[in-house]
């Protein structure tokens, strides 16, 4: 809401973009929450889940006892092949895939609802988050890790829950029913393919993550790299850095393009050892059940179920690298998110917060100290008071530290030492919902939503009606300028107010704030982007609305403020003088030379 620039100083955030720390599989127990939400609907998917397996692995049972029933008969035996037994056989490979089927459909609410509220609640704790903290990240990366994270949580919540855990299930159901009729070696034999396959795709897996790891390093990076380009695209054309600005993509893209080109060539390899793994297995089983058929200990029907089993277990086995490898990635894709969780939010409300009873809206800094870095003070000691229903007004050079005591009147940080009230009310022991209703705010540097001028107007008070919303437009002197819009209010503004004039811009600031109608006001530098005529149409209109309301007025421009009920002159973080505009020229200290030096200038343009 208040103005910052690349040059103003934050305080550090605790993630960094290229932070490289392992990833925690214990992120998987932080989901349980959302599977326990809908019970009945987990235990409903998890009964069509065990009913699909169990039918999956009695499809080769079926079809041993039809080969069986072949073998050794004449080809007229077709036709006294039990119908019982096709059917059974056919029903058994249907029930396979409606269960999973069912299975999924039920679960997709589960996964869904989860992925709804992990979004909702990242958002949530972002905008919970203070000032420094969004000053100090990348629009661009921040988004791609949500959207990353969002989906790896639907991936996690699916594939952990429905394919790993499942496909030990059939893996043991196999075991058994191998025990069972044939020799332990059979089963000796799927239990080392298994163990030697698993821990394979663990290790290589582990070994290619950093890869992974390269890679969305790079893609965050480079789609940073182009939403700041195109955000700042008149810039760029100002300085004709085109070319400049693709080098620099490029670059990105380059190092995105060989971090995949390593995660390609290790997949590669992966894969081409899991292949190996259960080619040797499935020719180890053949070998042994062609030797027992050869032996008369084994029938054919026999070896035409180990075969089976065998192609039917390790298609899901291999399905089963692949989804470690998928959920390791997703792992390496939430942990960022869940990171912006556990992000601590520096400005919090105390746990006895009460609402903020504002009542006209006295305003007392008392020897407030702040600085964005420990090693770098912005406002040493400052006191002031701004009396109900008055305007105080805060004048100085660049860097003296006017927009900062806006900052933390607002409380996007907390002070250092000293304390801000509000009717003799800590702003640190109020809520930040009911401080904020307080107060509104015309920023320097205004930017809009991508939406139309009714909706970014709207935004002060939502639930305003047409007749409040006109209202603000004409106190604004928004209504002229609306009338010559074809569209007039539904007129979209474009991303950041692009499509509308900076005086344009700030005059629906000031429609929104006005409409938001709060006690106390806060002007940055508020009619920095009009013109003259049109600086005083407004003025007129801020008078107004001031004149009912505890005002702090922050200008560059002297002659904006010279009506103020008192004017603080800070210099370096200090007041160094304060008065009335008469008094403050009289006294022929920083305040006159300033209005000495900006009448000089005025002067000069009006001969220009």
């Amino acid at each position: 809401m208040f103005p910052s620039n690349t040059s103003t100083p934050v305080r550090a955030s605790a993630i960094d973009e290229d932070d490289q720390t392992r990833p925690n599989w214990r992120i998987i127990r932080s989901l349980l929450p959302y599977l326990l939400e809908y019970r009945g609907r987990v235990l409903l998917a998890l009964m069509f889940l065990v009913v699909a397996k169990i039918a999956n692995v009695a499809v080769p049972v079926a079809l041993k006892y039809i080969v069986d029933h072949f073998e050794d008969r004449p080809v007229e035996a077709l036709v006294t092949v039990p119908l019982a037994l096709l059917a059974a056989y056919g029903l058994l490979r249907f029930s396979a895939v409606f269960f999973g089927e069912l299975r999924d459909a039920v679960f997709a609410r589960v996964a869904e609802r989860a992925m709804r509220r992990v979004s909702l609640e990242v958002f949530r704790h972002l905008h919970r988050l203070e000032l420094g903290f969004h000053l100090s990240r990348r629009t661009g990366g921040l988004a791609r890790d949500i959207e990353r994270g969002t989906n790896g949580i639907s991936f996690l919540l699916r594939f952990l829950v429905f394919n790993i855990v499942p496909t030990l299930f059939e893996i043991a159901l196999v075991a058994v029913i191998l025990l069972a009729v044939f020799s332990p070696v059979f089963v000796l034999t799927v239990i080392g393919a298994v163990i030697g396959y698993v821990l394979f795709s663990v290790v290589v897996t582990e070994w290619r993550t950093r890869f992974v790891r390269e890679a969305n390093v790079a893609d965050n990076r480079s789609n940073t790299r182009a939403v700041d380009s195109l955000l700042n695209y008149e810039t760029v054309k100002y300085f004709g850095n085109e070319a400049y600005e693709a080098e620099r993509y490029d670059r990105d893209l380059a190092a995105w393009e060989a971090a995949r080109m390593k995660n390609r060539l290790s997949l590669a390899a992966l894969n081409s050892g899991q292949a190996l793994i259960i080619a040797a297995a499935v020719t180890v089983m053949m070998w042994l059940a062609a030797r027992e058929v050869a032996a008369g200990t084994m029938t054919l029907g026999d070896l035409v179920m180990i075969n089976a089993y065998m192609i039917q277990l390790f298609i899901p086995l291999n399905f089963l690298g692949f989804v470690y490898r998928e959920i390791r990635q997703a792992l390496v894709n939430i942990e960022r998110m869940f990171g912006l969780l556990q992000q601590p939010a520096r400005v919090v409300d105390a746990p006895d917060a009460r609402p903020l009873e504002a009542d006209g809206g006295s305003i007392r800094f008392e020897n407030v100290k702040f600085g964005y870095q420990p090693n770098r003070s912005i406002l040493h000691g400052v006191s002031f008071e701004i009396p109900a229903g008055r305007k105080l007004a805060i004048v100085g050079p660049s860097g003296s530290g006017k927009s900062t005591i806006a900052r933390l009147l607002f409380r996007f940080y907390d002070v250092d030492e000293g304390r801000i009230t509000i009717n003799g009310q800590d702003i640190r022991n109020v809520t930040q919902d009911s401080l904020r209703a307080a107060i509104g705010v015309v920023p320097q540097d205004t930017v809009l939503f991508n939406d139309s001028i009714a909706y970014n107007i709207r935004y002060g008070r939502t639930n305003a009606d047409e007749n409040a919303v006109a209202e603000a437009v004409r106190q604004a002197h928004l209504d002229g300028f609306i009338a010559q819009l074809p569209e007039g209010l539904d007129t979209r503004v474009g991303e950041r107010g692009l499509k509308v004039s900076g005086g344009e811009k700030q005059r629906i600031a000031i429609a929104r704030m006005l409409l938001k109608d709060p006690p106390i006001l806060v002007l940055d530098e508020a009619t920095s982007s009009l013109d003259s005529g049109a600086e005083r149409a407004v003025l007129g209109a801020l008078n107004e609305a001031a004149s009912r309301r505890t005002t702090l007025a922050i200008a560059h421009r002297l002659s904006t403020v010279r009506d103020a009920d008192r004017i603080l002159v800070l210099e370096h973080g200090r007041v160094v003088e304060q008065g009335r505009h008469e008094e403050l020229l009289n006294h022929g200290g920083v305040y006159a030379k300033l209005w000495e030096h900006q009448q000089h200038e005025q002067a000069a343009d009006e001969h220009a």
